[in-house]
């Protein structure tokens, strides 16, 4: 199989220019052009129409797409599964939230490995884009995840929720907690839209982070409140400096599971689904 061919044809798709497709795959304009021609040529159409106002695709290009997308996966699949494994009958590669890895991958992984012993694991801690990238590319067979992206070739499963808390250095109660000294996380947009419409006034702080972790290493470094997740709060107020504020709204950050929509219905996928489910639900 020249998987290049796909490859080329499913990044022209996303870039709609000949010289964008070639910047991003190495490769010079040329090479593009007769990549696409054999594989029209192999097809028997034409599956982009090139104009001054940029590159289209044709109606038999809109529907040779999805079945791209379908032999890219299979091809990466079949690579992976002659790839030596050990005594291993299968390879999963997983994909982890960066800030569910530190509290919940042992348990994840315990649980994983107790049900699928013949299986091999690669786990890969990441951001939720990142993460949705690379189960559309096969790079990734599952995902724990904050945000679901949408895509065609993706399905996702609401599986828990993690409660947040807000701790703080210099105040015992949300009405002390000053807004200058205040961190706000946004570990995902839906996180962020519940802390603005929960706290108002607590949401234009001067600095902003994405990670709990990063949150807890900054109010270790300056003090202040911010809202962690649980390990970072418990960490906290083990110091001795910190306090849970405790009629501070407490926000619930939803975890998804993530896969390939052709995965959605196999026992294996199943099975890791329901896994996570246990460890959030």
């Amino acid at each position: 199989m020249q998987i290049e061919l796909i490859d080329t044809f499913l990044d022209l798709v996303d870039t709609r220019s000949f010289n964008r497709t070639a910047d991003r795959l190495g490769v010079t304009q040329s090479t593009v052009s007769a990549r696409v021609r054999t594989l029209e040529q192999a097809l028997d159409t034409t599956l982009f129409r090139r104009s001054r106002a940029g590159t289209d695709l044709t109606t038999e290009g809109l529907r040779f797409e999805t079945h791209a997308r379908m032999l890219r996966q299979e091809w990466i699949a079949a690579r992976r599964a002659v790839l030596p494994s050990g005594d291993a009958a299968l390879t999963l590669r997983l994909g982890i939230q960066n800030d569910l890895a530190a509290a919940t991958l042992g348990p994840l992984v315990a649980a994983f490995r107790q049900a699928l012993p013949q299986t091999a694991f690669y786990i890969e801690p990441d951001y939720s884009t990142q993460m949705c990238n690379d189960l559309v590319t096969g790079a990734l067979d599952f995902a724990v995840l904050f945000t679901p992206k949408a895509h065609p070739d993706l399905h996702f499963s609401s599986v828990g929720e993690i409660a947040c808390r807000l701790v703080s250095s210099d105040a015992r109660t949300r009405a002390e907690v000053n807004p200058a000294t205040m961190i706000f996380a946004h570990f995902s947009p839906a996180f962020e839209r519940t802390h603005r419409i929960l706290l108002p006034e607590l949401s234009e702080a001067p600095l902003s982070v994405g990670q709990s972790t990063a949150v807890a290493a900054l109010l270790l470094a300056m003090g202040g409140s911010g809202y962690v997740m649980p390990d970072a709060a418990r960490m906290l107020v083990d110091t001795g400096r910190f306090r849970i504020i405790n009629d501070a709204p407490v926000i619930q950050q939803p975890i998804h599971t993530a896969m390939h929509l052709r995965n959605r219905h196999t026992r294996l996928h199943r099975k890791l689904t329901q896994l996570v489910g246990r460890q959030f639900g």
